[in-house]
Parts: structure tokens; C-alpha cells; sequence
């Protein structure tokens, strides 16, 4: 079988709409033995099985996917060997703390580095680095099943923005 068509219908039976973006690695397992994977990657890209979210990242759209959780899926996809969670303004604004709502931009903690990854039409992905350590705010965080992360509180969210290095922030944008 050829391998677009062997990743089309692995695809189809397999992805859901929880499971709906991919790194490569968990697509390669899909087509074993495929030695030019970054090769068929672009060819289900160019033919439509695929979406291209950022570099590393996939979106296979399915029905019923809560479009505005790409962002939150992308970035637990894309740090998934790191600590994070959604706070700063997007914990903010949810709240109704802050009157900004940010528009396809999400921020998030990380214990790995600051980086802001354009994810193109689907918007940005806002790293911040926390030396904070999953035990010391545990407390203040909550699972959001439906965005893969988890979340701050409001009042973990507050401390955060005075963590954040406003020079260093102004720098990255």
C-alpha cells in the first residue's frame, strides 16, 4: 500500500476529536518503514490530509474539533517533555480580570525556555519560562481536559505577570 494512502486510513479510523494534532513521531508510527517521512509529511500537507500548524506539528481535521483549542493542543503537543500551563493574560482574560482579549495568541508557563511560535493563520504560541516547579504551584493549578493543559489560577496567573521580565518579554515580540 502506498504510503499517503496507508497514513489516509490509519488516520481515519484512529483520529477523534481529542486526538486530532500530531508531532511527526507519532505519525511515523503510522506508516513503518516509510524512509522519507518529512517527504510524505508534505505530500498529505499539499493534498489536504494534513494542516501544517508550526514546524513539528500537525492538525488532522476531523469533524466536531473545538477550533479554538487548536492553539492549546498545539502547544501541549509541541512541549510535551516540559512543565506547562496556560496563565498570564489568557487565564486574565478568560477571568474577565483584564478587558484585552487575546486574539488567537496564547500565553503559557514553561519550565523550557521563552519562545514564541508563529503558528501562521492559527496565531501564537507565548512561552514564558518559570523556574516555578509543578510541586511549588500545585495548588493553584487545575486540568483543563478540554485544552490538554493545565491551568493557573487567577491569583497564580498574577503572580506570574510579576514574574515575567518585562525587557525580556518586549524583546521576543
Amino acid at each position: 500500500m502506498q504510503p499517503l494512502k496507508q497514513l489516509s486510513e490509519t488516520l481515519r479510523s484512529l483520529a477523534g476529536p481529542e486526538h486530532c494534532v500530531f508531532a511527526p513521531s507519532d505519525l511515523a508510527a503510522a506508516v513503518p518503514g516509510c524512509g522519507q517521512l518529512a517527504v510524505l509529511l508534505s505530500r498529505a500537507t499539499k493534498a489536504g490530509l494534513l494542516k501544517r500548524v508550526c514546524r513539528g506539528i500537525y492538525f488532522y481535521p476531523v469533524p466536531d474539533h473545538p477550533s479554538g483549542n487548536l492553539l492549546f493542543h498545539a502547544a501541549a503537543r509541541l512541549r510535551a517533555d516540559e512543565f506547562n500551563c496556560i496563565s498570564l493574560e489568557t487565564v486574565l482574560s478568560d477571568a474577565g480580570v483584564i478587558s484585552q482579549v487575546p486574539m488567537n495568541w496564547i500565553s503559557l508557563m514553561t519550565s523550557g525556555r521563552s519562545h514564541v511560535v508563529d503558528c501562521g493563520d492559527y496565531g501564537h504560541i507565548e512561552f514564558v519560562h518559570t523556574a516555578q516547579q509543578p510541586d511549588d504551584v500545585g495548588g493553584e493549578l487545575t486540568y483543563d481536559a478540554e485544552r490538554h493543559l493545565w491551568r493557573a489560577s487567577v491569583r497564580q496567573a498574577l503572580r506570574d505577570m510579576e514574574l515575567v521580565d518585562e525587557e525580556a518579554a518586549r524583546e521576543l515580540v
